[in-house]
């Protein structure tokens, strides 16, 4: 491992270096891609900084010990290097943590897709609170949602609902997020007062930029545009603007209605659909390292059941890491900070061991 972080040590010092040089800005290309580097390495880098400087007090204590005769200056000698050791050993697990092979999508936007699933009325009812949940986290985080296409019920429920959210590190925080979310609750259409149990799916889809090699072929598309439906506002109802692509070979249909120009519309159902294209090329990979998937918590399995929300209870219990949280109104207001951070911790650990297991 040490060997390891000198290398990006050193390399963190070249990188400097390069940036330093007054023809730098000349290849703009080259400059971002250093500036990110950059900005990749160096919490690694200032971590390993901190650790050496901890594993150096550690020495100068060892050595003055041996030299210090006095015994208040020996004790205080004793709790400082009791306090080094225990810094080195959280740096350590730190490191370790930061040279987990990162995932190259963490960086990237997303696409999410929400359906209501069974439960009828009531799972789309569910459907939109999840929206209305993400979307208020993303803003929290000071993040961009754009919604493209939206099929509401008349109760205010969401059959189906697509929407980016834009963001650093936006997918390595909302990739947690895929799979079945269940609720538990009396509808308010139950005269009866029993509790009912709906569920709604989320998919969490790193958006396809430029650097994704997706090629979609226009004989396997089938384009058709209409107006759009619900409340989109006068000017969209009474324009063909919205767009439905139809992708053959997958059977994909995707949609977008948010936009005032068909070619708008057009680019962003574009968008989606190699969104969706490169989510199945990603679900192959996961399928294909089967022990690699069992290893991390629930970015793969969409049929996975991975949240219950009971209502009456007040709980929120996340069943991939056994988390049970007493505060679902904050939760369900975008309060999902707690979940994500012990997901992540979960799937590091279990990263962690595997490769401890190597």
């Amino acid at each position: 491992m040490f060997d390891r972080l000198d290398d990006l040590l050193n390399r963190f010092e070249e990188i400097l270096n390069e940036l330093n040089e007054p023809t730098v800005t000349a290849n703009q290309e080259r400059f971002r891609k250093l500036m990110k580097e950059q900005s990749d390495l160096t919490p690694v880098v200032e971590t390993y900084k901190s650790y050496k400087k901890a594993k150096q007090d550690i020495e100068d204590s060892l050595a003055m010990l041996e030299e210090e005769t006095d015994e208040e200056m020996r004790g205080l000698l004793k709790e400082t290097l009791a306090e080094s050791r225990k810094e080195v050993e959280e740096l350590e697990q730190k490191l370790k943590i930061l040279l987990l092979p990162k995932d190259p999508n963490d960086d990237k936007n997303v696409i999410m897709e929400i359906r209501g699933g069974a439960g009828g009325d009531e799972a789309a009812l569910f459907a939109a609170e999840l929206y209305r949940l993400y979307v208020k986290y993303a803003l929290s985080k000071g993040w961009k949602v754009e919604t493209q296409y939206a099929d509401e019920s008349g109760i205010g429920g969401m059959k189906e609902v697509n929407f980016q959210i834009s963001g650093k590190g936006a997918y390595s925080r909302l990739k947690y997020e895929s799979g079945v979310h269940r609720v538990q609750r009396v509808p308010e259409t139950e005269s009866g007062g029993r509790i009912h149990t709906s569920t709604a799916t989320v998919a969490v889809m790193p958006e396809a930029d430029e650097d994704i090699d997706i090629v979609i072929d226009e004989k396997d598309i089938r384009i058709d545009v209409m107006r759009a439906s619900g409340n989109g506002g006068q000017c969209v109802n009474t324009t063909d603007s919205a767009v439905r692509l139809t992708h053959y070979p997958t059977g994909i249909v995707v949609y977008s209605q948010t936009e005032k120009s068909q070619l708008q519309n057009k680019a962003k159902a574009f968008a989606l659909l190699k969104s969706k294209l490169y989510d199945i090329e990603q679900q192959k990979q996961h399928d294909a390292e089967a022990e690699l998937r069992r290893s991390q918590i629930g970015t793969g399995d969409r049929s996975e059941k991975i949240r219950t929300y009971n209502f009456p209870q007040g709980r929120v219990t996340d069943h991939r890491i056994g988390l049970t949280l007493y505060k679902l109104d904050k939760v369900m207001n975008g309060d999902i900070d707690e979940i994500l951070d012990a997901c992540i911790a979960a799937d590091q650990a279990a990263k962690l061991v595997k490769m401890s297991g190597q």
